[in-house]
């Protein structure tokens, strides 16, 4: 599970409530003891369950959960509720439901590449970069998380992932063997990969035998060729592929013998429908 702070959780929630809501306040009604029930409208994975949770007892609720984060659930499913007074109620209504839409439309996407890179390759691995939507990055890495999927990299500090705006400032940036050295050297606990951005950037990598290959928006047709030179070598070198690759093209690039595939595109999808029902008790 991904730890959300106080901070964080309180920031989700002054977004819409910093002055309470005036509608509720306006009606008389804010004392009135009222449920909460929250659920998903279509089948699918659930995300970010666990941080509508924290979110709601923020408000000195008690939510009741009768899901976990990445459990697949039928249409219509009750995902969690809460009792209480109504104007705590309406403040996390909105916030806790966009958080579950949005996850949830990440981890369903997710979920959707997963299986169709999986269908042709059982070890395939799908793995999000750090391209996502501003100020979403943990959200987001709790939803790929919890469809199973991997993250490529939360931030420049994690990986060794060396792009041509690295070799841009070197003496020599075509120098790929002093790259690699002087990498393995400087930070020997990290695998390294190297951004190809063509062919020709590709085999003048392959000497200095780095740990991975990163094919940055190649067509199939390309990635096939890369694959036929590297078997050709026996080189002992992953490729992965990165830049358009989605749900919908994954399996033409896995029907090569790829089987890492970096991608930013479930940050992207569109959110799953969650139906807010508030009633008084």
């Amino acid at each position: 599970m991904i730890y959300f702070s106080d901070k964080e959780l309180d920031d989700f929630l002054l977004e819409d409530i910093y002055r309470g809501d005036l509608t509720t306040h306006s009606l008389g009604v804010e004392n009135m003891a009222a449920k909460m029930i929250f659920k998903r409208k279509n089948a699918g994975v659930v995300a970010g369950i666990s941080v509508a949770e924290k979110l709601l007892k923020k408000l000195d609720l008690q939510p009741l959960l009768y899901v976990k984060e990445g459990d697949v659930v039928e249409a219509g499913t009750l995902l969690l509720s809460a009792e209480g007074a109504a104007d705590k109620l309406h403040q996390g209504w909105k916030v806790v439901q966009l958080v579950l839409e949005w996850s949830c439309g990440v981890a369903q996407y997710t979920a959707e590449m997963i299986a169709n890179a999986k269908a042709i390759n059982p070890d395939a691995v799908v793995a999000c970069t750090r391209k996502s939507i501003p100020n979403t990055r943990k959200l987001a890495t709790n939803a790929v998380l919890a469809a199973g999927g991997h993250i490529h990299r939360q931030g420049i500090s994690e990986t060794l992932l060396v792009f041509t705006n690295h070799r841009n400032l070197l003496s020599d940036s075509n120098d790929w063997k002093n790259i690699v050295e002087t990498l393995r050297r400087e930070a020997p606990e990290n695998k390294i990969t190297l951004e190809a951005d063509n062919f020709e950037q590709f085999e003048q990598m392959l000497s200095a035998e780095p740990d991975i290959i990163q094919l940055d928006k190649w067509l199939p047709q390309e990635v096939k060729q890369a694959l036929e030179l590297l078997q050709s070598q026996q080189k002992n070198i992953l490729l992965s592929v990165e830049g358009g690759v989605n749900k919908n093209n994954v399996a033409d690039y896995a029907k090569l013998g790829i089987r890492l595939f970096i991608t930013s595109a479930p940050y992207y999808a569109p959110p799953e429908d969650i139906k807010v029902i508030i009633e008084k008790i």
